[in-house]
């Protein structure tokens, strides 16, 4: 039987509208909520990065099981938010670029199994945004990744 897994956050005010969170990782990162002063990630655009990262391992773990040459995996996201509060995302793209000579079908496999089994951020946002994606290959890398 899976056991739960309890993930502790906290966020340190500064000054402004500036913040230092940490979790249960111990690793702290600033956080500015003024978009104006802009001195660090937002709250939404960490949301945006959290997405990224978390497909993105999915993506290189199952290339790299499925034993695909690949030199280099970026993932981008463009998200759309509300125009009244709360201002969540209504639409989120996310842009896959895989360079190295991998089979289309493998990539397509890796970025489905993310979507719809493996990204907890995926299936968090996908509650309340419409999620689309959309994959670059480019064959010529410049080196290959173990």
């Amino acid at each position: 039987m899976a056991t739960h897994q309890v993930v502790n956050a906290s966020v340190q005010w500064t000054d402004a509208m500036r913040f230092v969170g940490s979790a249960t990782s111990g690793h702290a990162l600033v956080i500015d909520a003024d978009r104006q002063r802009n001195s660090a990630p937002g709250p939404m655009e960490l949301v945006l990065i959290a997405l990224c990262a978390c497909t993105a391992t999915d993506v290189v773990e199952i290339l790299r099981k499925k034993r695909e040459p690949f030199a280099s995996v970026e993932v981008r996201a463009e998200g759309v938010r509300a125009a009244s509060s709360p201002t969540v995302y209504e639409t989120i793209h996310i842009v896959y670029r895989v360079r190295g000579k991998v089979a289309p079908k493998a990539v397509a496999d890796a970025v489905r199994l993310s979507e719809e089994k493996y990204c907890s951020v995926s299936a968090m946002l996908q509650r309340t945004a419409n999620v689309t994606t959309a994959i670059e290959q480019d064959e010529h890398p410049t080196h290959k990744i173990e």
